[in-house]
């Protein structure tokens, strides 16, 4: 991994401005992200030079450390050092006024030609108002003066919890690089880091009590090369090579720097699940309590990852490890994970099964609510809360917790109300491991689509929730999960600029969000990401193409989020330019085509490979699609016509497929009119590190009345569950025709997953892209 040697505090002034007009004239509004609840544009400039000071009340001593920040920020731009309190001809004033408030983060900026002014009630408020007066000076070293425009800022935020996540588990990342991440979040007004310190594949804080946890679960085996959910396991004798821990020294200097940039670190301390690497340090805290290696990637087998909550010495284990924890992290809140936890060895385990017992429990959920209540005593002794992913509702929610909503709302929307705190973190459109844009010509994503548009647009209270439940949504949060980045440069990559999306989403009031203005803002901060050297998402050139079907026609509806982008296409196959059809209207689909498309800004071709869409034009194109049961609202993929739009799946499962999780696909399609038929085909997936296996079997019927279904032919599937490749496969059969006007396709899901899979016992999904008729 690249070390990154660049340290300082001018690492966050991101923006560079350049303004229009005269001094005379009223000035340019200034870039600046998020976008502050009121600003007003004035006459004239202040002009930062060796006759400027920055002054401050000697009462408020605590302000030391931001007036050090302000003051190294300006001497890397312009060489200019700032004096403290002394006399000069003007003045950077910084006034810290009292507050009844415990945490007031508003702040106002006044700037006139003679002085500038920061008032704040809190210490946060003067950091931000300084991150704002920065956004208004160029970002590179500069011989220029530095003219901050006249205006003035009353500006505040419109949640407390603005958080970024940062998994250094599945790859460790420097110290010297997570001071950069903070960097960035402080730049854009986001207060919380949340720090994903323990997972399967590495345990990155050093606990003195239990050194082996960092000796061993810390280092695996280099397997980089292969992809990670098909890496084999370690075998005995291989050197476990790969990792890395941060000291309680190196922990309690980032937590410092943190906190003079106005950020909480809440560290997260995984249990009871996905701790394979404490059960590769000490084997006696599983239920097997069996030896193993620390894990090299996504395959479980064998693989214990659960602590044994039969065990009283776990607990022990646990409280001791926490009480490391909470001496080097003073954050009110302790992340104690509590997600995807299997629960099968606890069934299994006589000490787990003696305890639902001697507890009066009904089952192996409400055993993980014990466990997490239990620990949740022990944090609220210390005087701190807990905090963990939305699964802890599961058996019964711990009842002081607060939960971090992931899977969706829902989890969020629940904990609500039952009145307790939530941070809004759902993977759509919140993980910024999902792709940002092609995918083709990306870096690899864990799959999934969260555009800087569809981060930009949502709203962290949900629709849903109850109007006296809102302030219970403290905020939100992005989560940026490390299997498929191994490098800072790619985590750069897949944070700039979603996270200043992100910022004005829980910092700016709602109505002010406008994305064609925050587009127009965010060209300046592009230019300081070129002048700083970060790598960044120079945006989204893709061209999204959605099927859509009007009156039983097929039309093929094309967008992009380029701002001033022009989109060109072709149906023939062959590489569109500027010189081919621009994209006015809806273009009907009438015969089957590659339909490929590309977006131009200012006449030049954007991004590097065209969208491409097959459109496989058949006999129930465009016809109307009613279920049994109902599609996963996780996958319903562009509608109820999926399966008769024309468009074929490719590997992006959340892509033109229709999931059902332990479900029957039951489709009935009417053609429209009664026509002469004689094949029909279905396309399924299988995808076993997903949970996703072909069917059982498919049944093809055709009816001519929608009432009696004469069954043509029940084909099984020849391909076994445990097949661990990716493939698609059709179910297809032909037939004598018939006249019918409806058809009928039933693909059976498989009973349940099978022997051996991480989600052995649990229900499976059965995935659909197309019923093609002819």
């Amino acid at each position: 991994m690249k070390k990154v040697q660049l340290r300082f505090a001018s690492a966050i002034v991101i923006a560079a401005l350049s303004f229009a007009g005269s001094m005379a004239m009223a000035q340019t509004m200034p870039s600046i992200i998020p976008q502050p609840a009121e600003i007003s544009m004035q006459q004239g400039y202040f002009t930062i030079d060796a006759n400027t000071a920055v002054k401050y009340a000697a009462a408020n001593a605590s302000l030391k450390p931001a007036v050090e920040f302000l003051s190294a920020s300006i001497s890397h731009i312009s060489g200019i050092q700032l004096p403290v309190n002394k006399a000069a001809q003007k003045n950077i004033e910084l006034v810290l006024e009292k507050s009844t408030t415990a945490m007031d983060e508003s702040y106002s900026l006044q700037v006139s030609p003679t002085r500038i002014v920061i008032t704040a009630k809190s210490y946060a408020g003067i950091f931000y108002g300084m991150q704002s007066l920065l956004q208004t000076l160029p970002q590179a070293r500069t011989n220029a003066a530095l003219q901050v425009p006249c205006m003035r800022i009353n500006d505040k935020p419109r949640f407390q919890w603005r958080g970024m996540h940062l998994d250094v588990c599945r790859h460790f990342f420097s110290p010297d690089f997570v001071k950069k991440y903070i960097d960035l979040m402080a730049a854009y007004k986001l207060n919380t880091f949340h720090w994903h310190l323990v997972d399967d594949q590495g345990w990155r804080i050093e606990i003195k009590k239990y050194p082996k946890l960092t000796e061993v679960g810390a280092w695996r085996v280099d397997q980089n090369d292969k992809p990670w959910s098909s890496r084999p396991q370690a075998q005995p004798g291989e050197p476990a090579t790969y990792g890395g821990y941060y000291t309680q020294e190196q922990i309690k200097e980032i937590v410092a720097y943190a906190k003079t940039r106005s950020i909480t670190i809440v560290p997260e301390i995984e249990m009871p699940g996905h701790v394979a690497s404490a059960i590769a340090s000490y084997p006696q805290l599983s239920c097997a309590q069996q030896p193993q290696l620390p894990l090299t990637g996504g395959d479980y087998h064998n693989i214990a990852s659960n602590y044994c909550p039969g065990n009283d010495s776990v607990y022990t284990f646990l409280q001791n490890v926490l009480t490391e924890v909470m001496a080097l992290f003073p954050s009110a809140y302790i992340h104690l994970g509590g997600d995807e936890v299997d629960k099968s060895p606890w069934k299994k385990c006589a000490r787990c099964q003696a305890r639902i017992k001697k507890e009066g429990l009904k089952n192996e959920e409400e055993l993980q609510s014990y466990f997490m209540t239990r620990m949740e005593r022990f944090l609220i002794s210390k005087k701190r809360n807990m905090i963990g992913w939305d699964e802890i509702l599961e058996g019964g929610l711990a009842p002081e917790a607060t939960v971090m909503s992931w899977r969706g709302e829902a989890g969020g929307i629940e904990a609500a109300k039952m009145n307790h705190k939530v941070v809004m973190t759902p993977g759509s459109p919140l993980y910024f491991d999902h792709y940002q844009a092609g995918p083709e010509g990306e870096p690899m994503g864990f799959g999934g689509m969260n555009t800087l548009k569809k981060v930009y647009n949502y709203d962290p209270i949900p629709s849903e929730l109850p109007a006296d439940k809102a302030g219970y949504i403290l905020g939100a949060q992005a989560n940026l999960w490390a299997e498929h980045i191994t490098s800072a440069l790619g985590i750069e990559y897949m944070i700039l600029p979603r996270m200043l999306a992100l910022s004005e989403v829980v910092w700016s009031p709602k109505e002010k969000k406008n994305f064609e203005d925050f587009n127009k803002r965010l060209v300046y901060h592009f230019r300081g990401f070129d002048q700083k050297g970060l790598r960044y998402s120079k945006g989204n050139f893709k061209v999204d193409i959605v099927p859509t079907v009007a009156n039983g026609k097929l039309q093929a509806t094309l967008s992009t989020e380029a701002n001033n982008g022009i989109i060109y296409y072709t149906l023939d196959g062959s590489e569109p330019n500027i010189s081919s059809t621009q994209y006015t209207q809806p273009i009907d689909m009438v015969s089957t085509s590659t339909l490929k498309a590309v977006v131009a800004v200012n006449g030049e071709v954007m991004g590097t490979v065209p969208a491409m869409q097959n459109f496989a034009i058949h006999k129930a194109t465009g016809g109307a699609v009613s279920y049994v049961h109902a599609v996963s609202p996780y996958y319903k993929a562009s509608g109820p016509n999926t399966l008769t739009d024309g468009v074929r799946g490719t590997q992006n499962i959340n892509k033109a497929w229709h999931g059902f999780s332990g479900k029957d696909l039951i489709a009935t399609i009417d053609l429209g009119k009664t026509q002469s038929i004689q094949r029909i085909s279905i396309g399924c997936l299988q995808r076993y590190n997903d949970w996703i296996f072909l069917p059982q079997q498919v049944k093809f019927e055709w009816s001519a009345d929608g009432n009696t279904f004469t069954e043509i032919a029940t084909l099984p599937n020849n391909i076994a569950a445990t097949e661990k490749s990716f493939f698609m496969k059709d179910f297809s059969t032909s037939f004598a025709p018939v006249q019918a006007k409806y058809v009928r396709v039933s693909a059976k899901v498989i009973d349940a997953c099978p022997k051996g899979h991480a989600g052995e016992g649990k229900p499976g999904w059965v995935f659909a892209d197309e019923i093609i008729v002819e």
